[in-house]
């Protein structure tokens, strides 16, 4: 079962349960088919929220600011992922975390993600070697499609598409389909492998990366315990 899936007046009920002593986390976890830290999350919301917890229906926003001090609080010993989560009404860890990794990267923390800049509505055409390095720069970068389509002046929607295209469909995806292929689209097994390559090594140093920053989160997280 999925926790999406999971009625909000059961996740309301499974709350109530567990902080008046009648169930225990574990329990609730395993009843509903879930994860543990998924339970957590729930009780995280609700006391930051109240009974309506649950009843939001579409993704929740967060400021500059928030997003900003949340992070510093972290980072300065003012709470654990839990605690600061549900002190500013973050909905997941999983956002700290991400807000955290984008702060040592020197990032800006902003509510849009594209810290101001323009982004193309209209695409614009693009050949093969470009839309393999938009794919690379994407997938390098948590899949800011915002940020890449900033970057190669192309729409989000390109940056999206083209990303999208080849995790379903590999490097052949991002060929030129419409009409005739030209000449420069045609790929011999030698160019295939370099384009594969090229993204495959992006995909491999943001999973290692991703890896040794959630290990280090982790390590901090069971000092302040």
């Amino acid at each position: 079962m999925s926790k999406s899936n999971i009625d909000p007046a059961e996740k309301l009920r499974t709350v109530h349960q567990i902080l008046d002593g009648k169930e225990t986390q574990h329990h609730a976890a395993s009843r509903l088919e879930i994860s543990w830290t998924s339970i957590q999350q729930w009780i995280s919301i609700y006391q930051s929220e109240g009974e309506g917890a649950f009843l939001v229906t579409r993704n929740k926003r967060y400021s500059k600011e928030l997003k900003e001090q949340a992070v510093q609080d972290y980072l300065s010993g003012r709470g654990s992922q839990q605690a600061i989560c549900q002190r500013y009404g973050i909905r997941s860890k999983s956002k700290l975390q991400n807000w955290i990794k984008q702060y040592n990267r020197h990032e800006e923390l902003n509510a849009s993600g594209t810290g101001g800049a323009v982004i193309m509505t209209k695409g614009r055409k693009t050949s093969f070697d470009e839309r393999v390095e938009i794919v690379q720069y994407c997938i390098a970068h948590d899949h800011n499609y915002a940020e890449t389509a900033v970057k190669y002046s192309v729409s989000y929607q390109q940056a999206r598409s083209y990303t999208i295209k080849y995790e379903d469909g590999g490097i052949d995806a991002l060929r030129d389909g419409r009409g005739r292929k030209k000449a420069t689209e045609e790929l011999s097994e030698i160019e295939k492998l370099k384009a594969e390559n090229k993204i495959l090594r992006a995909e491999k140093e943001r999973a290692e990366m991703e890896a040794s920053f959630l290990k280090k989160l982790d390590a901090i997280e069971r000092r302040r315990g």
